[in-house]
């Protein structure tokens, strides 16, 4: 006998579970300015990559002869796809069903993506929009009896992945609970202007602290780009698809790989007299750094992490002739550069991620040392600090440091990783405190003596600042080289072309070269 009946059951739960909640629930989700789950995956994947798992799962309701009469379906979607070719999975909650929070099906899928990913040893991509657990229990009966005792931990997964794949995330509305915890247990993450990332929404929160706060207030972007919750801000969705999207080129499918090499089509021997003047003269005077980094690295292939978070250092990634690069850089725009609490984290985390997937870190030093004062020894900046240290020294992956203008104190040792190579600029600056600083400590009772002592400290400044040339230093070999900073490019690209056969030499087998 023929098995047309079963197939056409097969079809039928397969067409319910692809109108998820229902014509209604997808217009409210389009009204709020929003795409559904599968819109969405197919604005982040390659045309027509996408291929689903599980899509026949949810709650059935059959009659007595098995036949389907409804199906509620699983309000997760999962499923492999490619980027730019590149196989990756993506999973994300329906938001049209139950708001996301997890049904029963729903919750087994979710978990089910980092294994997925974890067996083929590929990306993974989530796109949140949902909340997490419910008094009702997943399986929506009012009472919740929990995991039994020999189920692995829901976090056992996600943790193995982090140290062997790129897990890259997204915030698309709502994002509360359990998808919370998983949107920040990745490698990236990105939310959108309308999306809010919350331990507990605004009616757990007034229930237990009496506080009448919005979503926004909680949790909206102008919370958690300060926050470091997140990465990064998208205006739009399709906008969070595209730096996914970036993000990902950087890196390799998994540690066991080394990141891909374009063809950049950018001169490796490529000179920018602009950097010669870029740093004023005056040393109180700032400039902007992320114009040395755009002159120095290949055209538009920088890509900045947590601009808001720390903002006295700037993270992203970059390339070099096409190889890709982690790029760590001081902002004098910010507390002249100085690291903070916050910018020791970010860094800390950086680091660590270079190391997981081998990127080479370039490091623009204008560093004046950590930050003082009350606020700063109350976000205990020291503790901090000394732990970006030890995840620099502990660094497996080559570090090239340019001392572009300050390299002062213990932090000035956060820019320079085991065997880095070192080149610095004419302005460049070295010593244990900044000129300011050192004359303050070491001529306070002769300035405080003296007839005029703003004269006096003017001089004694203007006297130290000469000790603090780097030609003494170049003289020495301290460091590598001293050069005009419009060479910068052409030194680092020859660099980056030693160093890297020797990642190649550590997996033992060679990178591939691709086009962008």
């Amino acid at each position: 006998m023929a098995w047309d009946k079963e197939i056409e059951d097969i079809n039928r739960r397969r067409a319910l579970s692809k109108a998820q909640g229902g014509p209604e629930a997808v217009a409210r989700q389009h009204e709020k300015g929003r795409l559904t789950i599968r819109e969405r995956i197919d604005g982040l994947l390659d045309a027509e990559s996408f291929r689903e798992q599980g899509l026949g799962a949810g709650d059935a309701d059959t009659q007595n002869d098995g036949t389907l009469k409804d199906l509620t379906p699983s309000n997760f979607v999962l499923g492999t796809g490619t980027i730019d070719g590149r196989r990756v999975v993506v999973g994300g909650e329906d938001f049209t069903l139950k708001g996301g929070s997890p049904n029963a099906s729903g919750l087994r899928k979710s978990l089910y993506t980092e294994d997925l990913a974890l067996q083929y040893r590929i990306p993974l991509i989530r796109l949140h929009e949902g909340g997490g657990g419910s008094v009702a229990g997943a399986g929506g009966k009012g009472r919740s009896t929990g995991d039994p005792v020999y189920a692995p931990h829901r976090f056992t997964s996600i943790a193995k992945l982090l140290g062997e794949v790129p897990v890259a995330t997204a915030a698309l509305g709502p994002v509360a609970g359990l998808p919370a915890a998983r949107l920040v247990s990745s490698h990236f993450s990105v939310m959108t202007q309308n999306a809010q990332v919350l331990t507990a929404g605004p009616a757990v929160v007034e229930r237990a602290l009496g506080r009448q706060l919005t979503k926004e207030e909680l949790g909206g972007p102008s919370v958690h780009a300060k926050s470091g919750v997140i990465n990064n801000v998208a205006e739009t969705e399709e906008e969070a698809f595209a730096q996914i999207r970036r993000f990902l080129s950087y890196l390799p499918d998994n540690v066991y790989a080394l990141p891909p090499v374009w063809n950049s089509g950018d001169d490796p021997m490529r000179a920018e007299p602009s950097l010669s003047s870029i740093v004023p003269k005056d040393r109180r005077q700032p400039f902007a750094m992320r114009k040395v980094l755009q002159a120095v690295l290949d055209t538009d292939s920088f890509f900045e992490m947590s601009r808001k978070y720390g903002p006295g250092l700037i993270t992203g990634l970059g390339r070099l002739n096409g190889h890709p690069v982690g790029v760590i850089a001081n902002d004098c725009m910010f507390y002249a550069g100085a690291m903070t609490a916050e910018a020791a984290q970010k860094l800390r985390r950086f680091v660590d991620l270079c190391n997981t997937f081998h990127l080479p870190v370039v490091s623009f030093v204008d560093e004046p040392g950590f930050m003082i004062g009350l606020e700063a020894e109350q976000a205990a900046t020291i503790r901090y600090g000394a732990e970006a240290l030890a995840a620099v020294v502990q660094s497996r992956v080559p570090w090239a440091s340019v001392i572009v203008h300050k390299a002062f104190g213990v932090a000035a040792a956060a820019h320079f990783g085991p065997q880095p190579y070192v080149l610095a600029w004419p302005s460049a600056q070295n010593g244990a405190l900044p000129v300011e600083g050192g004359v303050a400590v070491a001529f306070g009772r002769q300035i405080a003596k003296a007839d005029d002592p703003d004269a006096m400290r003017q001089q004694l400044e203007d006297q130290m600042a000469t000790s603090y040339s780097p030609f003494p230093r170049a003289e020495s070999f301290s460091v590598h080289e001293l050069i005009d900073p419009s060479e910068t490019r052409s030194r680092l690209t020859d660099w980056i072309a030693l160093a890297w056969p020797n990642l190649e030499h550590q997996l033992g087998h060679h990178t591939t070269t691709m086009r962008p």
